[in-house]
């Protein structure tokens, strides 16, 4: 019962940081998808330091936190479900440029954050 608590408190957190990030990022007069693009990377990030973190921690911290970060707050934050409907969406009212970018720019962007994260958390997360 303790790790449900711990990913609903995780999860509540997440999609309370993608909400509040949405909301931002509407006040821009656009059709790209900048919320769940930032998002995405941010959730990247979190996510790459995380497993930077772990690499030096006990498996029985790591299996609690990653509960709370990964599936939880990760979890809740990051939307590939949006991601995919924004670009059909884009596609669909003949926005081609703005789709593929919004395609190329997520895979670009996320997997640099995910390595960038990686770095950060084995470098400055180790003490």
């Amino acid at each position: 019962m303790n790790n449900l608590i711990i990913v609903f408190v995780g999860g509540g957190m997440g999609s309370l940081a993608r909400y509040g990030i949405g909301r931002a990022l509407s006040q821009w007069p656009s059709v790209f998808p900048f919320g769940t693009l930032t998002a995405n990377i941010l959730a990247c990030l979190i996510l790459g330091t995380f497993g930077g973190w772990a690499t030096f921690r006990s498996a029985d911290l790591v299996a609690t936190s990653r509960l709370f970060v990964v599936v939880g707050f990760c979890g809740g934050f990051s939307t590939f479900s949006s991601f995919s409907n924004e670009t059909i969406q884009l596609f669909l009212n003949d926005r081609w440029i703005e789709a593929s970018l919004n395609i190329i720019i997520s895979i670009i962007a996320c997997f640099a954050a995910t390595f960038l994260g990686m770095w950060l958390g084995k470098t400055f997360l180790a003490i």
